[in-house]
């Protein structure tokens, strides 16, 4: 029995030692992938340009189709994932015919990472996994193709899952040209399955319902008319009842859609039945474009997150300097006091709760913007500033978020 014993415990040592010895072989002092989460003005225009040249609702049932997309759009995609899902970073690394996906997340409370590493190989069919580690162990690709799908399946994405993996037909990596180029054929259910992971039967009930509010507000008043975003908005989003935030969220994006000029029926086909909105002017700080690049930054900040906001606000006031009315450091400012305005709501501060209790003004929204330069045409642009990188620039930005900084709500804890 004592030798038993013995051995029994001689086991149990080795096999701790063994776990303890995996367990340090998967984790690092630094991390593999160190970066910020920005999203770039570049990955904004390739993503629009993508979508411009591969429109879903464009594409037969069937259709075969070849697309080139750039290495850096998918590096900047997968890194702004790892940050809002695992609080960590990622970057995408091609070779002659592999890609390698790189994920770091820190460990709570330690100075610890947990890096992983995960390899593709080009070639015809859906894309596989040929090679995988966490920290210095390898971890077998059968294994992690299994965990995958158990997470999808566990996250009830497993059939959007397949669909989009069986969809690609050949892949195809140049990395003298940083750029993937994918075959697929076209399934025209991925879009409807889109559509049902983005708004889920609560959210369409909540969305509908905001709509139907803004609706009756907007008919007290005759087409045309300036409206006050600030009271607007705090009819709308001055919500109680378990269902809050997510309520808020639906009134924001409600708003968001009506200001950037859109049809909501493009993103909810049912909606082509709900009431119209009136064609009201909504204002901020006396305009109607303060009060759409305040919503539509708000919105994309309180569903997507703050770094999208920020790229497509730069990028916007970019693509006027180039084609429309020319740069605006006001507008960009309104697109920085939404996107805070929309981190306060998405993380659901008191002092949004509080501020919503009265009456609104603009001054509560948005700092002074009147004296910020506008109109600024590109060749203006590269003579004052040169690019979004230089001294000069970054003054006026830094003016912006200073002003911001100096009102109650945006002020930093």
């Amino acid at each position: 029995m004592t030798r038993l014993l013995a051995w029994l415990a001689g086991t149990l040592l080795v096999l701790g030692l063994a776990a303890g010895g995996l367990l340090l072989a998967a984790l690092d002092s630094k991390p593999l992938v160190e970066r910020s989460e920005t999203i770039s003005q570049a990955a904004v225009n390739q993503a629009r340009w993508l979508f411009h040249t591969n429109d879903p609702r464009r594409l037969q049932a069937g259709e075969a189709r070849r697309t080139v997309i750039p290495a850096a759009l998918v590096d900047e995609g997968i890194n702004y994932l790892a940050g809002r899902s695992l609080r960590g970073r990622s970057a995408l690394v091609l070779g002659e015919d592999t890609a390698e996906i790189r994920v770091s997340s820190r460990l709570p409370l330690l100075p610890l990472y947990l890096n992983a590493r995960a390899t593709f190989r080009e070639g015809p069919g859906e894309p596989k996994i040929v090679a995988a580690a966490i920290g210095s162990l390898p971890i077998p690709a059968s294994l992690l193709e299994t965990l995958l799908e158990a997470a999808m399946q566990g996250g009830g994405y497993a059939q959007e899952w397949t669909m989009a993996r069986k969809a690609v037909r050949d892949l195809r990596f140049e990395p003298s040209r940083q750029r993937i180029i994918v075959s697929y054929v076209w399934e025209p259910a991925l879009l409807d399955r889109a559509r049902s992971i983005a708004f889920k039967p609560d959210d369409l009930a909540r969305i509908r319902s905001a709509h139907e509010s803004l609706a009756a507000l907007f008919d007290h008043h005759a087409p045309g008319s300036p409206v006050p975003l600030a009271g607007v908005l705090r009819t709308t989003l001055n919500i109680n009842g378990a269902d809050q935030h997510e309520n808020r969220r639906a009134a924001l994006l409600v708003l968001g859609v009506f200001l950037a000029e859109k049809n909501i029926a493009s993103l909810i086909p049912e909606a082509r039945n709900w009431p119209q909105l009136r064609p009201v002017a909504l204002m901020l700080a006396g305009r109607n474009d303060s009060a759409q690049h305040f919503v539509v930054s708000a919105t994309l900040a309180a569903w997507a997150g703050e770094p999208v906001a920020d790229a497509i606000g730069v990028y916007k006031e970019m693509a006027d300097a180039r084609h429309g009315s020319g740069f605006s450091f006001a507008d960009l400012a309104a697109d920085r006091a939404g996107t805070r305005f929309g981190e306060l709501l998405g993380r659901q501060d008191a002092r949004l709760n509080a501020l919503l209790e009265r009456e609104l003004t603009d001054s509560d929204l948005i700092p002074v913007i009147s004296d910020l330069p506008e109109s600024i045409s590109a060749a203006d642009f590269q003579r004052r500033f040169g690019n979004t990188n230089s001294p000069s620039y970054r003054q006026l930005t830094a003016e912006i978020e200073r002003r911001l900084d100096a009102m109650p709500l945006y002020k930093p804890e």
